[in-house]
């Protein structure tokens, strides 16, 4: 079976940032990126979602973490499209619900070639510890449009904002897991009528 890494680096005025995915590991997580909630988000995915991450960025935080966290949902999601190539013998779908005590949240996505993200998440305050929390929608924006997949992420109750983020990525990478897992019934299959995604 071929390995499904990948490794793209994007560099703007901005942020540079280097992204190391494989799809086919052990939930180990190497991340320097100067925001510390988004590096644990990013390790719930690599660990709920068995997939090693490397994530580097050097970007204008002085200024705030906008440019960054995008631009970090932005090479995820290229990293995504290119270690998943065609996508013969893959599952396609993916979903989770994951609890963390009064949070729930639901995550369903489709490696549909098409992107496109639904974000039903209304956080209880607008900070966690230091970080903005709109910027997660900044991310997941980033990430669908250019892994160029289908995503809906629905909070469906929460009073602890800590616990609604937590809820959100764990299940992410929980449906991610899924989605690209090799499917024994498709293999050499590519899951579309249309014979590509």
């Amino acid at each position: 079976m071929a390995d499904r890494i990948a490794t793209v680096e994007r560099n703007t005025a901005e942020t540079r940032i280097s992204v190391t995915l494989n799809l086919d590991g052990a939930g180990q997580a190497r991340l320097d990126t100067g925001i510390p909630f988004l590096e644990h988000m990013l390790d719930q995915v690599c660990r709920h979602g068995m997939v090693d991450l490397d994530v580097r960025a050097d970007g204008d935080l002085h200024i705030d973490d906008h440019h960054t966290v995008e631009d970090i949902g932005i090479t995820l999601g290229q990293a995504l499209r290119e270690a998943l190539g065609d996508k013969r013998g893959i599952v396609r779908y993916g979903h989770a619900y994951v609890p963390l005590d009064e949070a729930l949240s639901r995550v369903v996505m489709d490696f549909s070639g098409r992107p496109g993200l639904v974000y039903r998440v209304d956080f209880p305050r607008a900070r966690i510890a230091a970080f903005d929390v709109d910027l997660f929608r900044e991310f997941f924006q980033g990430l669908v449009n250019h892994a160029a997949m289908t995503l809906h992420i629905d909070n469906l109750r929460g009073d602890n904002a800590h616990h609604v983020a937590e809820t959100m990525f764990k299940a992410f990478g929980r449906a991610l897991r899924a989605a690209v897992s090799r499917d024994p019934a498709m293999t050499g299959v590519i899951p579309s009528t249309k014979g590509a995604l």
